[in-house]
């Protein structure tokens, strides 16, 4: 495992951090590349990129702070580093990037069609950094790519490394889709469909949660994917055909 890239002294580096920077930046420009295949600005695409990112950075940070005055007035530079994206900073920085988008008068299904080769591929650098530091446990097993892990050397499935591989692969898929799209949306509800079906299924190789009875928080999430891909698809415009007699 390598949890840190650089790790002199005070000064660390770590890994997750460089991977996911690499990651969102490859986004970014990958959107330069799928804008135009919808139809739509690079440049449009690429700044309501650039505002959902330090959106996201900004709103999760300002949370941080609410919730943590007295802290932030003692240390207000080391509660900033903190990482703080929760489930409620991802939704109000889904809805400031929504108002955005109408403001700038970009289509939305036809953006999230271009966005989606580019976050299936920011969660492949991501996947890779929780692999380099060794945060996604994997359960038991024989397999001889199976990851040993001190001091008992037990090998473990490397779920990291299954998950970055998969999201390569779909990256790929989406890319060569995006051209053949019927209707806008059709990229984007693949792309729900398909990373929810890989996580639901990564579950399986994952060391459970203490707490999970039926389903884990991961495989409800993964639902919840499958379930909006098919209200995108259901609610897509259908066109009527005319028969002749």
């Amino acid at each position: 495992m390598h949890p840190y890239l650089v790790h002199s002294g005070h000064l660390l580096l770590p890994t997750f951090g460089v991977l996911a920077a690499m990651g969102l930046m490859l986004a970014l420009t990958l959107s330069l590349r799928t804008a135009p295949i919808v139809g739509l600005d690079p440049d449009k695409l690429w700044n309501a990129g650039l505002f959902m990112l330090i959106s996201a950075f900004a709103l999760s940070r300002l949370l941080l702070v609410l919730a943590n005055p007295q802290t932030f007035l003692r240390y207000p530079i080391i509660l900033l580093t903190v990482p703080s994206l929760n489930s409620f900073g991802v939704l109000l920085t889904l809805v400031a990037t929504a108002i955005y988008l109408r403001a700038k008068q970009l289509p939305l299904l036809d953006t999230l069609d271009a966005w989606s080769p580019s976050a299936i591929l920011t969660w492949a650098f991501l996947a890779v950094g929780h692999f380099a530091e060794g945060s996604d446990a994997g359960l038991p097993t024989r397999l001889p790519w199976g990851l040993a892990i001190p001091p008992d050397r037990i090998h473990l499935h490397p779920v990291a490394l299954y998950a970055a591989i998969t999201a390569v692969v779909l990256a790929v898929v989406l890319l060569r889709q995006l051209p053949r799209r019927k209707n806008p949306g059709d990229t984007f509800a693949l792309a729900l469909a398909a990373s929810g079906a890989v996580q639901f299924l990564l579950t399986f190789f994952r060391q459970p949660l203490p707490d999970s009875k039926f389903l884990d928080p991961v495989q409800w999430i993964s639902l919840g994917l499958i379930a909006l891909a098919t209200l995108v698809v259901f609610l897509q415009p259908r066109k009527l055909v005319r028969y002749a007699v």
